[in-house]
């Protein structure tokens, strides 16, 4: 073990990090992912200071598999893009690289500074970025090239005491971004590890902070939980502090109502592999299964395609993707995922056209009366916003149809006559 100092204004040093040997951190380089350590050799080649940091870094030492390799330097994008041809900047207000390496996508940003708070997106320096991040746990640099973990926070200690410590200020942790109050119970779950009692106490009061959060990042955080082996402790742990309403309210409701219900439905996400290794839809199907076999009359058909089984899975289709919502999960996934619900039950709906240039069960459903019929009480929790139901017809024809330059031809490349 090595300490890193620092100096203060008046030149005199200070502890800044603890720099941990290989023997110490335990972790076995054969275990990272070689296009990630080549991503730091080649930075620090170039003289940038580069880490791989966050979950990987604490899976590693749980001896764990990470699924993803986060990548933190004092490189700017730029910079980084100079050196990566494989790589894209993305991101306009927080902008970072993505190397790609085949079907990988590495992803690398730059060191933020304190200078506008845990949430800002000024270059800083590594001490400042470690201090941005959310849990002690997730805030350690490990250099595959010399083998050792830098810690500024104590993310060894907690990892060694199994405990999650929150490092920005419990007062503004939550209200900075709501979304940490999911990742700390899931990083609980996943790891076994303990939620001290400040945060079991905060979580619970704060919980209504996730209702403004938009779909977009709810369902980001709910596709994480599905495809995780812990699903089950995850959704039950949610449930435990008040937040599992925010992401699948219909869910939590059931579960709430129902102990038969709630047994059924943790039961699924349970049997959930976890491994990437999964049935196009299953996932989903996990959420929405014990909902549609009380919902959908599984004798209005003989179990072959026909006018209503068609009826049936339309109808089905609808409610599940009312039933998810806040979750708006790709139409062909949720599609995937009735499917495979129908297909449990005896009905075969193979021949079912959805997606076939509006052929589909839903074709036709694209005049105002016939979408407020979709948003009627007729369906669970009050119907499916009008907008979530994409255009079909001449309407979603005339939407797909390119804007041609003025003056230029189909597929002439001709400038347009002067």
């Amino acid at each position: 073990m090595r300490i890193r100092y620092g100096a203060e204004k008046n030149g005199k040093p200070v502890k800044k990090a603890i720099v941990y040997t290989q023997d110490e951190h335990g972790i076995n380089v054969a275990d990272v992912d070689s296009d990630a350590v080549h991503i730091v050799e080649r930075l620090r080649a170039a003289g940038f200071e580069t880490y791989i940091v966050g979950g990987a870094v604490r899976d590693l030492m749980l001896r764990k598999k990470p699924k993803d390799f986060d990548i933190v330097s004092d490189a700017t994008p730029t910079r980084i893009k100079k050196l990566f041809r494989n790589s894209r900047v993305i991101g306009r207000r927080f902008r970072l690289v993505h190397v790609y390496f085949g079907p990988k996508v590495f992803e690398v940003s730059t060191f933020r500074s304190l200078k506008d708070g845990s949430s800002g997106n000024t270059f800083g320096t590594i001490e400042e970025d470690a201090l941005r991040r959310d849990f002690s746990v997730n805030a350690l640099f490990y250099d595959p090239c010399a083998q050792v973990v830098v810690d500024y926070v104590g993310g060894m200690k907690d990892i060694r005491n199994k405990l999650i410590h929150p490092i920005i200020p419990l007062p503004v942790i939550f209200k900075d971004d709501p979304v940490r109050m999911i990742r700390a119970v899931k990083y609980a779950a996943t790891t076994g590890f303990r939620l001290p009692l400040t945060l079991r106490w905060k979580i619970p009061k704060q919980a209504a902070l996730l209702a403004p959060v938009s779909p977009s990042r709810l369902t980001e955080e709910i596709f994480k939980i599905i495809h995780s082996p812990h699903a089950a402790a995850i959704t039950e742990n949610l449930e435990f502090f008040g937040l599992y309403e925010y992401l699948q309210p219909n869910a939590s409701r059931l579960m709430k109502e129902s102990e038969k219900f709630r047994t059924r439905y943790l039961k699924g996400l349970g049997e959930l592999k976890g491994d990437g290794n999964h049935k196009p839809g299953e996932t989903i199907a996990a959420l929405i299964r014990d909902y549609l076999v009380d919902f959908v009359d599984w004798d209005a058909s003989d179990g072959v395609a026909s006018a209503g089984i068609t009826e049936n899975y339309r109808n089905a289709f609808i409610a599940a993707r009312q039933f998810v919502l806040p979750m708006n999960p790709p139409r062909l996934e949720l599609d995937h995922a009735v499917r495979l619900i129908f297909a449990e039950h005896g009905q075969n709906v193979k021949k079912i056209r959805f997606f076939d240039r509006g052929k589909g069960p839903l074709h036709g459903l694209t005049g105002p009366q016939d979408r407020e019929g979709l948003a009627s009480a007729d369906f669970p929790g009050g119907g499916i916003p009008p907008q979530a139901i994409a255009p079909t017809g001449e309407g979603a024809a005339k939407k797909r149809r390119r804007r041609r330059r003025p003056g230029k031809k189909p597929g002439s490349t001709n400038p347009p006559a002067q």
